[in-house]
């Protein structure tokens, strides 16, 4: 029997890289044990329990070279078990590289590849594995798990290898796997490579199309193999909770499966259903219950005009059609959501590897990462975080020298911490290292050309700072592969910004720096202010906005080129929205709202005709050429269905 495995690589590669994200940080906690002391036991059992699973899942999948790589993996870490000590800094750093490896080969494999296994690589696995046993008469490799006893009868390895026997199998997989119609189907092609099968309940079209009732399967096959060789074959398989392997003296005697039972509400102790989805479906599913709200709003915009005998019941069917659609898109909205998990897992390992390049001593905290987020919102700030943490540890803490003159201790702490605020997700970056200089910013600025000097002078220090988020301008003594060019903060500004955030910093000379960043749960729907100029309506997001005003713009005192207005205790320039947008300048002087908002220098006020009100916008990317366009950031869909752009400020007064 041939099994397409192809449907189920996508599932192999998402799940590998959790194990293996996992595996990095539990390395990096493992190297934190120090060199010959009491390792947690907590740490290794995990260790080995990804590793194990990666195993059995690439040999499932008929990835030798993983599997042969894992393995060999699983020895060392089995070894290291068995010891009960810290192993050495060599260890650790052959581990990590063997799961780096890992990674790039998974990845080959995700893209059709069939990945070997580096030679070099796994004989130093081998050499590590042979040494720490020979460190202890005791140290053996840990084995799978066995199986479930067999009753008391005739001894099965008694049997010659050579003879035919037939054997039942009992699998039951765990409770809270994702997928275990899929465990099941792995069993079934397992058992058909050790022989020949006769019956399964369920049988492979049913845990094809999903169906396992009572996550449990039974088989039997005709095979040659001892039922030890089968019990290690099917302790490869991830999410297996009972495997009993049996010999049957006669075929037994052929039972229909047993019905499905009927699905019970979840209620408190019942481990929720779980399926993974592609997650370009559920942006599809996004798209459509977004494209059903607009719609919903466009039929309240026509029904305006109907006669006032109709418009009633009409108003009341669309205020039912709007909840389901509103519950719809929220729905879709919590099957987005995903944990912090996934970026915080990566953070100890990035800055352990450049800590060891640097020669300093960082120590790397994590709190909130179970707070979960819009996927799509993960994904784009994954670099600004991972780029705030690298420009800590490089520039930020100092050497273990300097912070012992400093009177600090000689590991550097970097905290990274994520918390819910309503519909808000606040991450933090901190850090006890030496802090930044306004004063050094305000001089690097001024050089640039970025800021005038006057200007740079009458900044407080809490806006000097983020002078360092301006293309070019660094306080970096000295330049390195990591920073000092001054480009990278600047990057992370306009990420945090493109996703309707802020970015704050705060800093003291020798106590440390934070910089706090501001996100919305998620990035398809937000809050926006309409504003006419001329004859276009645009959006501007709601939390870029401090304030509006009003004002004669030509009467405004005027400093560097540009109207000033008296705003927060301070000044801010004006610009004239239309034409910063192209449609030309206001025609007369009449007085204008002036939209007070932020750019890449500060705040500003943006003069227009007229404020229409907030609205609650389901955001879309641009596409094409438009997403060229300097200034605008995504497109909305009003009521009457005129479409309207969201505009993005800083880029487009940078512009």
């Amino acid at each position: 029997m041939n099994w397409d495995l192809s449907k189920y690589l996508a599932l192999f590669v998402s799940e590998s890289r959790e194990h293996l994200d996992a595996l990095s940080a539990g390395l990096v906690r493992l190297e934190k044990a120090g060199g010959g002391g009491e390792v947690p036991a907590e740490v290794v059992d995990e260790l080995f329990r990804h590793v194990h699973s990666l195993k059995g899942m690439a040999a499932a999948m008929q990835l030798e070279g993983i599997a042969l790589l894992a393995h060999r993996a699983e020895d060392v870490v089995g070894v290291v078990r068995a010891l009960g000590t810290a192993p050495s800094a060599e260890v650790v750093d052959l581990l990590l590289a063997v799961t780096d490896a890992l990674s790039e080969m998974v990845k080959e494999a995700g893209a059709g590849g069939a990945p070997v296994a580096p030679e070099p690589l796994a004989e130093r696995l081998s050499a590590a594995s042979s040494r720490l046993r020979g460190s202890t008469p005791t140290a053996t490799a840990a084995a799978p798990p066995p199986a479930a006893p067999a009753p008391a009868g005739p001894d099965p390895e008694a049997i010659p290898a050579g003879k035919t026997r037939r054997l039942r199998v009992d699998v039951e997989v765990v409770e809270g796997s994702p997928v275990p119609a899929v465990r099941g189907f792995l069993v079934l092609k397992r058992l058909e490579g050790a022989g020949r099968v006769v019956t399964a309940s369920p049988g492979a079209a049913e845990l094809r199309a999903g169906q396992m009732p009572g996550r449990k399967l039974t088989v039997e096959v005709e095979t040659d193999q001892p039922v030890a060789e089968v019990e290690r074959t099917l302790a490869q398989i991830a999410d297996l909770g009972r495997v009993q392997v049996l010999e049957v003296a006669e075929p037994a005697p052929h039972r229909p499966p047993p019905p499905a039972a009927p699905p019970r509400p979840e209620g408190p102790g019942e481990a929720p259903r779980t399926v993974r989805v592609r997650a370009e479906m559920l942006d599809e599913f996004l798209d459509v219950s977004g494209e059903l709200l607009l719609a919903t709003a466009r039929l309240r915009e026509l029904g305006r005009a109907m006669p006032e005998a109709g418009r009633r019941a009409h108003e009341e069917g669309l205020d039912r059609l709007q909840a389901i659609a509103k519950d719809l898109h929220g729905r879709v909205m919590s099957a987005r959501m995903t944990p912090l998990t996934g970026l915080s897992d990566r953070l100890p390992r990035a800055a352990r590897d450049l800590a060891r390049r640097t020669g300093k001593q960082v120590d790397v905290v994590v709190t909130g990462s179970e707070i979960e987020v819009d996927r799509a919102l993960l994904d784009e700030i994954s670099d600004p975080v991972l780029h705030l943490l690298r420009n800590a540890v490089d520039h930020g803490i100092e050497t273990a020298a300097q912070r012992i003159a400093a009177g600090k201790r000689p590991t550097g702490r970097i905290e990274v911490s994520a918390r819910r605020e309503r519909d808000r997700v606040i991450l933090e970056v901190s850090d006890d290292g030496r802090g930044m200089d306004p004063e050094s910013l305000r001089r690097s600025a001024v050089a640039r050309g970025a800021i005038g000097a006057e200007a740079a002078a009458a900044l407080p220090d809490a806006e000097a700072l983020l002078l360092a988020c301006l293309p070019g301008v660094s306080t970096a003594g000295q330049v390195t592969d990591v920073s000092g060019r001054g480009v990278g903060m600047d990057a992370v500004k306009r990420s945090v910004e493109s996703l309707s955030g802020t970015l704050a910093i705060e800093s003291r000379r020798g106590e440390g720096t934070r910089f706090t960043m501001r996100l919305p749960l998620t990035v398809a729907m937000q809050p926006v202010l309409l504003v006419r100029v001329g004859l276009e309506v645009v959006a501007i997001p709601v939390s870029k906005v401090h304030g509006a005003s009003q004002a004669h713009v030509e009467a405004l005192d005027r400093a560097g080129g540009a109207p000033q207005l008296a705003f927060g205790g301070g000044h801010v320039p004006v610009h004239d929205l239309g034409v910063l947008l192209g449609t030309g300048p206001a025609a007369d002087g009449r007085r204008r709202s002036i939209v007070i908002t932020d750019s890449e220098a500060g705040r500003v006020g943006l003069a227009v005709d007229q404020l229409l009100g907030q609205e609650e916008a389901v955001l879309k990317p641009l596409h094409g050429p438009l997403s060229l366009v300097p200034g605008l950031s995504a497109v909305t869909v009003l009521g009457n269905g005129r479409p309207v752009f969201v505009i993005d400020v800083p880029a487009l007064v940078a512009a």
